[in-house]
């Protein structure tokens, strides 16, 4: 009895200090069988107090009164499918008639209470199955990313979500995007983590920095063009327009519009046309936009010719390749002419701590009054934390992992060889002083202690 005492003893400190410094560890030992065994025991109850029950039919009563039995209980969502995940369980539940996802989503922080979960969230799969996410620690205090995610083409694991599940930034799927945020509000580290998931792949990565390069001249290995200042970034957009003009002549010659041709051999974009005749698809990463579209003179023709550049890119890259991610610490109609017509076409959205309301609302005031006050409510000592959008109303807060600018310097040059050479772009190609050495260390002691 006393060795049984003892390691019984053990287990529960062995939990506590796991649940205390290493959550992620708890959950994967104790903390999911304890959350099923919850789940499952207090299912009925928890349903029944968060008003998720319907009645039994008519037919039902009648059945119970004809064979003289008790008369039938309430019926809750039925359980299709109970999965455990590395941080959480997810639930799927088939609706009983007359329920909607809506009163699931509405009984969600009450259910998160009654299950004694971090955090609950849902969404329709389709008609009448409703999927619950349920978090057992809080994703977002550390982010690690899974091992193993979803590898597409210009699709980018970039952040972790607060329900665990990973967010990408799918260039097919939303070709554009806006990024705002204070000063130190974690812009810099969720760009790097794109720059470093872009690296990988077979595409060209456009800088415009005009903060005198600072944030990705250090990148410049993995750039087929950067520009650092306005002037150069306005012929540098021009040459992107000569571009999209040329990739579409190709496409307009490879169409091949006959009757004997399938409708699925029928090229609209880059993406229809063969392997080998393919162009690179680009990605434009501009720092700070305020910089591009502020000016000093009234009527300014190369703040004109930047922002119209800007615009025309936005309207028609997306089927010549070229993608857009604008960031920028506001983003609003004071930038002057033009402006809103280019956040219009933005149609991924991503706030970190704004230090207004006005701010947020820049980003997602026609898209979602809730991530609105999301974003107001984003505390400064958690840097990183953002909220994720996009024009159906959607939104998510998100973490991305953090990435020094040592380690995304390390990336880039580790793929540099994957650099394209576009003719375009020739004159803008950043100019390298020597050739890319061993991966340095990312840190002064490792340096000291190799």
């Amino acid at each position: 009895m006393t060795a049984f005492t003892v390691a019984l003893v053990l287990i529960v400190a062995t939990a506590g200090l796991l649940q205390w410094r290493r959550p992620a560890w708890y959950w994967l030992t104790f903390g999911v069988t304890l959350a099923t065994l919850r789940v499952l025991i207090r299912y009925g109850s928890v349903m029944d107090a968060c008003g998720l029950t319907v009645p039994p039919s008519r037919w039902r009563l009648a059945l119970a009164r004809m064979t003289n039995r008790p008369v039938p209980e309430s019926r809750s969502p039925r359980i299709l499918r109970l999965r455990p995940t590395r941080t959480g369980l997810v639930l799927r539940l088939k609706l009983q008639p007359g329920q909607d996802a809506f009163d699931i989503a509405a009984a969600s922080d009450r259910m998160r209470h009654s299950f004694s979960m971090y955090g609950v969230t849902c969404r329709e799969v389709r008609s009448g199955v409703v999927e619950v996410r349920m978090t057992g620690y809080d994703v977002l205090k550390r982010v690690q990313m899974p091992a193993k995610v979803d590898d597409r083409p210009m699709r980018v694991p970039v952040a972790l979500r607060e329900d665990g599940s990973v967010h990408y930034r799918d260039y097919r799927a939303i070709p554009h995007a806006l990024t705002l945020g204070a000063t130190e509000s974690g812009k810099s580290v969720y760009q790097r983590n794109l720059v470093a998931g872009l690296a990988a792949m077979d595409v060209a990565l456009v800088g415009i920095d005009c903060k005198q390069g600072v944030e990705l001249f250090p990148l410049a290995r993995r750039f087929s063009a950067l520009a650092d200042n306005p002037d150069t970034a306005a012929e540098l957009l021009d040459a992107l327009v000569a571009r999209m003009e040329d990739v579409y002549q190709l496409i307009r010659a490879e169409q091949r519009i006959t009757s004997a041709v399938p409708d699925a051999e029928i090229a609209a974009d880059i993406w229809d046309l063969p392997d080998h005749l393919r162009p690179t698809p680009v990605v434009v990463l501009v720092d700070e936009v305020a910089e591009l579209a502020l000016s000093t003179k009234k009527n300014d023709p190369r703040r004109d010719r930047i922002i119209k550049a800007l615009v025309r890119l936005a309207q028609l890259g997306r089927a010549a390749g070229i993608y857009l991610e604008i960031c920028g610490q506001r983003f609003g109609s004071e930038l002057g002419d033009g402006i809103t017509m280019l956040r219009a076409q933005l149609t991924g959205r991503t706030a970190h701590r704004v230090n207004d309301e006005a701010s947020a609302k820049m980003a997602f005031g026609d898209i979602s009054p809730d991530a609105v006050l999301a974003a107001i409510q984003i505390p400064a000592e958690t840097r990183g934390i953002a909220i994720a959008g996009d024009s159906t109303g959607g939104w998510h807060r998100i973490r991305a992992p953090h990435t020094s600018l040592r380690q995304a310097v390390n990336i880039c040059n580790r793929h540099a060889d994957r650099t394209p050479d576009l003719p375009e772009l020739a004159p803008f190609r950043p100019a390298l002083s020597g050739t890319p050495t061993a991966e340095a260390p990312l840190s002064k002691a490792a340096a000291t202690t190799a």
